[in-house]
């Protein structure tokens, strides 16, 4: 009898990716890289993976949210963002409810999403990423900067799609 070597969470991340990898034509020179991953973390049995993807929209990062069940890994739900777009933050529509963004502001320090403190990654350069898991939906989203101003922060930066439109 050969014994069955368990699918890690990281094996598994990879395979999909690759697979992801072959809907692209080579002149994309699509790539990813993984930047954190976390297991247990709303749950037993449950992981998230935060990722960059060069494809055809460019550089994003997205978060993924996934839970092992019967044995088996599955890929439930994802957010992505970019690094200099109006969206501020985005979450996931289902529990657990994954609160996340890009920061570009190096001034900020912490972000709470409701209650929950955020965790901030720092991804390269300057550019960092921040995510809170909650059982709350529709929450506030503020950001505390080292001089310790607090600033609650918009899913959408109003200024900045203005800006963007012109």
């Amino acid at each position: 009898m050969g014994c069955t070597k368990e699918h890690t969470f990281e094996d598994y991340f990879h395979s999909e990716m690759e697979e992801n990898k072959k809907e692209y034509d080579e002149e994309v020179n699509y790539s990813y890289t993984l930047v954190h991953q976390e297991q247990n973390v709303a749950h037993e049995n449950d992981a998230i993976a935060i990722f960059t993807e060069n494809n055809l929209q460019g550089e994003q990062i997205f978060i993924a949210y996934f839970e092992k069940e019967k044995g088996n890994w599955n890929w439930k739900q994802t957010r992505g963002a970019e690094w200099d777009t109006p969206v501020q933050w985005s979450s996931m529509h289902e529990v657990p409810y994954i609160y996340s963004g890009a920061i570009r502001d190096d001034s900020i320090v912490e972000v709470y999403a409701g209650e929950e403190s955020a965790k901030i990654i720092d991804v390269e350069g300057e550019e960092r990423f921040w995510y809170a898991i909650s059982n709350v939906k529709n929450v506030e989203v503020k950001v505390i900067k080292d001089d310790g101003t607090q600033e609650v922060i918009e899913e959408i930066d109003e200024q900045m799609l203005e800006d963007w439109e012109k």
